[in-house]
């Protein structure tokens, strides 16, 4: 892992992810907006599969929601390191969610505990 590394996932969520999400105690949305937590649930997966990955411990994210997402428009979640504590296991990274059309859907940043954290190469 190095400062600067990004990975990113696109997705469109239809009308029957936001069913099954309220179907699970979600909140009820206006008609053709997406709920946030799948916007993070994008965050969750990259963080958790690609960077840094497996063995990953959630210790604090925040996310600003910009601009409604809507139901089958293609999102792109990226996650990009700002920075590596490797002497405490901890990975900074910034988080970002576009909309088909390029507008900033999510911004944030998230802080995660990691074991093998190795610093700059």
């Amino acid at each position: 892992m190095n400062v600067g590394d990004s990975v990113e996932t696109s997705r469109a969520f239809s009308s029957q992810d936001v069913a099954d999400y309220v179907a699970l105690g979600g909140a009820p949305m206006p008609a053709g907006e997406l709920p946030e937590p799948l916007i993070g649930g994008l965050f969750s997966y990259l963080l958790g599969v690609k960077l840094p990955g497996l063995g990953t411990n959630y210790l604090k994210q925040e996310t600003e929601y910009r601009h409604p997402a809507l139901v089958g428009e293609a999102l792109t979640a990226r996650v990009t390191i700002t920075r590596l504590r490797p002497e405490k296991h901890l990975v900074d990274l910034e988080t970002q969610c576009t909309g088909g059309d390029g507008r900033v859907v999510a911004t944030g940043r998230a802080l995660v505990y990691v074991e093998d954290v190795i610093g700059p190469r």
